[in-house]
């Protein structure tokens, strides 16, 4: 145990952390020359062709240091801030973090939010600077800032190029001296945490797992603790590029477990594992579960398909610990599933792997947080409203209240002003502003989570042309004036479209969504009201005018009277028709009703 290391990168987006892994793999001989390519670690399509890092991977490398051999366990996690719950599950695997800094970007809000995650779970903080080679680098200047922020020595920051491969030597050399070997003993019980599990069609669920007590052998009868079910391993291994088999894993390593686990649910993120006969078996204290922070509704296309999506979802849910669905009906789009989301760009992701990896063409409802609603009837009892539609008649209500957010924005002086002004649109309240810097600003703001769900990341990016980053944590609920706004079709609500709106807001609101369901809903032979209403008060209308049919076009001349009743024929069908007549809703206009200021 004492060879090895445990050890993750945290970082911001974009500040280089997939590239770094790539060059500790080469330096230390993990991939051989055939197997390199860049972002080695990044095995999604998606991921690849986002740029982006969406799960955490595990990998195995060998470093000679001194004339004795480490293993050292390396973990890359994402960096975006929907997926921050995958680096929790990470950092608790680890004893050490390399925290990278852009040189020429700076410190930046997610980089803070990762470093205190580290430092809650007692990890050995090494800092590198990045992209040293950059022209627009300032290595002094980012250095200062880290010391500041650390409270280290300037001459423990590395300075690295990840694209170049300098200063990569010092990054090993730092983890093997300064990174702790792992605490445990290999002859206690055997009790091992559950990071990760992956859904593989030929051989059932395989577990990542890091051995905190113990060791765990080949055709050793396990169980795991919070489902009390017993299996058999099949095969134990490490993680090196490939899977690599081994009789035996001890106390401090990481490694994976197939035991021919069909059904998603027996395996769960945070779970440990200890020997079927031990009785005196308990859990690690290890991650607390993940809180969905936007709700939206997924249903298929076609309603046949509905137990394939269930099936689908249980397996993404295997690789993703923080999506959570339960199922739903609409009136509109017929059986589906309610889901829990950790943000705008989570939502996506989870839409997008449905399509490629399972093949599902699926439609998403405009996605809302929960509510807590309180009755005049019952004012102590909370109801909890996760969709706008189940929120009760406005004579009964006696309260609504929604979550609320502290939000860290760090951003150039220059955009201040923009940044304020969009966040006090955005109902914020400024609660903070400090210059970590002459140039740079930190601005602490309180404000419902409501208003970023939809397209408040990608307004701050314009309003400081890419230069602010958001990071943001819950601080409760709070009492607000909201209003459900219904969106009715051909006077029939359609509860898919409504949503819960500020007072405030409302009418606005409501006269947005009808002109742009106006533009987006196709024509029909007969003319289609489109209204916004709150309760029974309708507070605007658009009408989309029918397509009108030639129905004379084959009386060429002659006698008025027989145009006359052709066209009476046709007002007759007409009315008929609308009375019966349903509207096909696009997927267009779904999203659309988010993307109301573009």
């Amino acid at each position: 145990m004492k060879a090895i290391r445990n050890f993750c990168i945290i970082a911001h987006i974009d500040h280089g952390k997939s590239t770094l892994a790539d060059r500790l793999l080469e330096h230390t001989g993990s991939v051989s020359e055939r197997e390199k390519k860049d972002q080695l670690l990044d095995n999604m399509d998606l991921e690849r062709e986002r740029g982006i890092t969406i799960k955490s991977h595990a990998v195995q490398m060998t470093f000679s240091y001194n004339e004795s051999d480490f293993v050292l366990n390396l973990i890359d996690t994402p960096g975006h801030v929907d997926f921050s719950y995958e680096v929790s599950r990470s950092i608790a695997a680890c004893e050490g973090a390399l925290l990278v800094v852009d040189a020429a970007q700076n410190i930046q809000a997610q980089t803070i939010s990762n470093l205190y995650l580290a430092l809650e779970n007692d990890l050995q903080i090494i800092p590198v600077l990045n992209k040293i080679d950059l022209p627009s680098a300032s290595p002094q200047e980012v250095t200062e800032d880290i010391v500041d922020l650390l409270g280290c020595q300037a001459n423990e920051v590395i300075p690295v190029s990840a694209k170049t491969g300098e200063g990569v030597e010092k990054i090993l050399e730092a983890i093997v001296k300064r990174i702790p070997s792992p605490s445990g003993d290999k002859n206690k019980p055997l009790r091992a945490l559950v990071f990760d599990s992956v859904y593989n069609p030929f051989r059932g669920i395989e577990t990542y797992f890091r051995i905190i007590n113990g060791s765990i052998k080949n055709h050793q009868k396990i169980k795991f603790v919070a489902t009390n079910k017993t299996y058999i391993a099949d095969e134990v291994g490490t993680l090196n590029l490939k899977q690599t088999q081994k009789p035996e894993i001890f106390a401090g390593d990481v490694g994976y477990l197939i035991t021919g686990i069909k059904e998603a649910t027996e395996v769960k993120v945070g779970d440990t594992i200890a020997d079927a006969h031990d009785a005196t078996a308990v859990a690690i204290e290890g991650f607390e579960d993940v809180k969905p922070m936007v709700f939206a509704g997924i249903y298929p296309v076609d309603t046949e398909e509905y137990e394939e999506l269930r099936s689908a979802m249980e397996k993404l849910q295997l690789n993703d610990a923080s999506l959570v669905f339960t199922p739903e009906s609409s009136a509109a789009l017929g059986f589906g599933f309610r889901c829990g989301f950790l943000g705008m760009l989570h939502m996506e992701i989870v839409q997008e792997r449905l399509e490629r990896e399972f093949g599902m063409t699926v439609i998403t409802t405009v996605p809302n947080v929960s509510y807590f609603a309180f009755t005049k009837k019952e004012p102590e009892k909370k109801l909890l409203v996760n969709n706008p539609s189940d929120l009760p008649e406005p004579s009964k209500l006696e309260r609504v209240e929604e979550p609320y957010i502290t939000a860290s924005i760090i951003t150039k002086a220059d955009f201040v002003g923009n940044v304020m002004s969009l966040c006090i649109e955005k109902r914020g309240l400024v609660k903070n502003q400090t210059y970590l810097t002459t140039s740079r600003v930190e601005l602490v703001f309180e404000m419902p989570l409501a208003e970023i769900v939809f397209d408040f990341y990608d307004r701050l990016k314009t309003v400081s042309k890419g230069y602010a980053s958001f990071d943001y944590s819950p601080i409760g609920m709070r009492p607000s004036r909201l209003v459900r706004v219904d969106i009715l079709l051909n006077s029939r609500p359609v509860d898919a479209l409504s949503a819960l709106i500020h007072a405030d807001n409302a009418y606005s609101i409501g006269k947005k969504m009808c002109e742009k369901l106006k533009e987006l809903i196709p024509r029909q032979q007969f003319d289609v009201p489109i209204q916004a209403a709150i309760s029974t008060k309708i507070i605007s209308r658009e009408t989309i005018k029918a397509l009108r049919k030639d129905v004379t076009a084959k009386c060429y001349g002659g006698d008025i009277t027989r145009k006359r009743k052709l066209l009476e024929k046709q007002k007759k069908g007409k009315k008929r028709m609308r009375q019966v007549g349903s509207v096909e809703i696009p997927q267009e206009a779904f999203m659309a009703v988010l993307k109301l200021n573009d």
